[in-house]
Parts: structure tokens; sequence; C-alpha cells
């Protein structure tokens, strides 16, 4: 295929009749979206841009050329794709509105709180019934640092950080995400009671990992980095950063539902900060909504990155509580389904309060025209 085609939302609003009804309901999220620029590109490069209202794309897209129209038709239901709960034991995560995902890293160098909680098991699980009872949904357990440079971890020692905790935790009836890319890791932390798989080399680290992912039935957080094997952060190098990790985001679940994964078990996420710039990762942030074309549920992990420190006279991991919290309106703004913060109770209490806000927007029938 030498054309794609690209739909992105370009003008969001606050509820469907603040538009007159004239808006579409992003990815099942409480965002509505209003204009949308068809993007065509060949080759690589932009070929053509138009923008269209809600109430134009429909004959729009029936006028566009055969090769072109089933990609429009298959991103324009895609962007009106309403997302059943994921299921993680015997709680059901429900994706109508943003959900907190909260980080627990059993590492000795992550780069925001590397250490903190490897050495004391008592630490981190009352810092993960902390995350919890403030609104975490789910938890993520971690036991192998992603930031650049990081050594990688034997498989050994990353089961001996990991399991026990996903134990503790579900002996707490938590939803478990296990942020791990080593498939030894995730089937014992699967059969220790955790729910979902968050692979940050999208399952291609290990070619076993595909295949159990797809047995084991767990949803699948599938996260876009361009380097292969131990440097995820390597061979960044875009065209154009958005519409390039859209097509490897595609490509990515296509061969992970080909592999015998359920369409609805895969969850996406752009990977910012990985092997981006920070000019491409304020793109990525800023072209959120588009990813919803690919019709999946988006998970977005901003908190605490470099990209808040370089944009903020280069302030530190613990120091970027401001510039976490923005991030994270602005994807709940974009209609994320969920948000990967280390700083829980300030994030759920941003979430309640954008919440109301949309709840307020929605039942203000003033803004119906007469």
């Amino acid at each position: 295929m030498t054309r794609s085609l690209y739909i992105r939302p370009i003008a969001l609003a606050e509820s469907p009749q603040s538009e007159d009804g004239e808006a579409i309901r992003l990815g099942g999220a409480m965002v509505w979206a209003s204009r949308f620029a068809i993007i065509v590109r060949e080759h690589g490069k932009i070929i053509s841009r138009k923008r269209l209202s809600a109430a134009d794309m429909p004959a729009a897209l029936s006028a566009l050329p055969v090769d072109l129209r089933e990609q429009a038709d298959s991103q324009w239901d895609n962007l009106r794709k309403i997302h059943a709960p994921l299921q993680c034991g015997a709680r059901m995560i429900r994706l109508e509105q943003p959900q907190v995902m909260g980080i627990l890293n059993m590492t000795p160098d992550s780069f925001s709180d590397g250490g903190q909680f490897l050495d004391d098991p008592q630490v981190a699980g009352d810092h993960a019934a902390a995350m919890l009872e403030a609104g975490a949904a789910i938890i993520d357990v971690g036991g192998e640092s992603t930031r650049p440079g990081a050594g990688a971890v034997w498989e050994g020692d990353e089961i001996k950080r990991v399991v026990p905790m996903v134990e503790r935790l579900a002996a707490m009836g938590a939803a478990i995400s296990i942020d791990t890319r080593r498939p030894a890791v995730m089937e014992a932390s699967l059969q220790a009671g955790g729910h979902i798989i968050n692979d940050v080399s999208a399952l291609r680290y290990d070619p076993r990992s595909q295949e159990l992912a797809a047995s084991s039935g767990a949803p699948v957080v599938l996260m876009h980095a361009p380097g292969k094997a131990d440097d995820l952060h390597s061979n960044g190098d875009y065209a154009d950063v958005v519409l390039d990790v859209f097509d490897w985001l595609a490509k990515r679940r296509d061969e992970a539902v080909a592999s015998g994964i359920a369409r609805e078990k895969v969850v996406l996420d752009p990977g910012i900060g990985f092997g981006k710039t920070v000019a491409e990762n304020l793109a990525l942030m800023n072209a959120l909504p588009l990813f919803h074309a690919l019709g999946q549920p988006l998970l977005v992990g901003v908190s605490r990155k470099r990209m808040i420190g370089a944009l903020s006279n280069e302030a530190q991991p613990h120091q970027r509580l401001g510039g976490s919290i923005m991030l994270a309106v602005r994807a709940m703004e974009a209609g994320a389904q969920i948000l990967r913060v280390h700083d829980v109770p300030e994030t759920v209490q941003a979430v309640r309060v954008w919440r109301g806000l949309r709840d307020a927007a929605l039942t203000d029938f003033t803004q119906l025209a007469h």
C-alpha cells in the first residue's frame, strides 16, 4: 500500500449539545470531536489535508478513491467505538471515563523512585495499599527499569522482585498489571494473580511472548518504542512522528490479533518518552485524539518524564508533579482511557474534578439551540 489515510480530530467539544449534536464521541470516552482533518500521505510524505465538520464527514468519506475508502471507513468506525470493560479477575475496569494506573517499581534504578520499594516489602505493600485507597483502578508492578541506559535484568531476578508483590496485591483484591517484556515473568506473574500484561516492547522482545499472551487470555498493553532488544530508545528516526507511530501501532495491533489475542483485549500506548525528542513527545501529546482511529483503548504514561524537566528548568523527577498533572489532563481531554502515574492521589483528584466539569457540561441544556 503506497497511500495511507488518517482521520485526525482537530476540534474537541465539552459536550455534544455545545455543537448542536454535530459531534462524535471519541472512543466511548467523555470527549466529543466536531471537526476533523483527512490526511493522505504517499511514500511517507503528506500529499493532502482536508478539514471537515462531523456532519460533512460521511459524504466526504464516500467520495474517496477506492484504495482509501476502506481505511477511511474503518477509522471513522473506530473513532466512534465504545470499548468493553477490561476484566481483571473479579474486578471490572470500565473505560468510559479515565482510570488511574498506579506505578509500583520493584527496581533499584528506575528514574523516579528506584530503590524506594525493592528492599522493603512492607513499605512497597503500604504504598500499593495507599494508591488503591486513593483511587487507583490498577497497580502496575515492574521489576526492570526501562529508562535510557538501564541495564537488562535476568528474568529470574525479575521474577523474584515482582511475584511476591503480585501475590500480595492479589490478596488485597487489586487489579494488577505486569510491566515486563519477558514471557517467563508474564507467566509467573499471571499465575500469582496478575491480570494485565504491559509490555514496553509490544511483545517483540521475545518471540514466545506473543504466544503466551494469546494463550493466557489476559488484556495486553502494546507500547510504541523504536528500538529492539535491550535498547528500546534507539532508532528514533521519523518522517512524521505522529503518523509513523500510528502506523507502527496499527501493525502491532494486527500482528497481535493474528497471533490469537482477542482484539478487545488490546490496549495501545504511544510510548511517550521512548526514543523521542521533546518536540516529538509534544507532537504526540497534541495528536492523541488521532489514536482513537486505531480502535483500541489508549494508555498514556507521561508521569514525571524527562520532557517535563526539559520544559521547566531541568526540574528533577520528584519536582515534576505540576507538569505530570498538566499532561494527565491533556490526555483526559483527548479521551485517553488509562493514565499511568506515580502520583496517584493528586491525579485521581484531577480526574474527579475533570469528571465533574464534564458532567456539568453534559447537563447544561442552555447550550441547546432553540
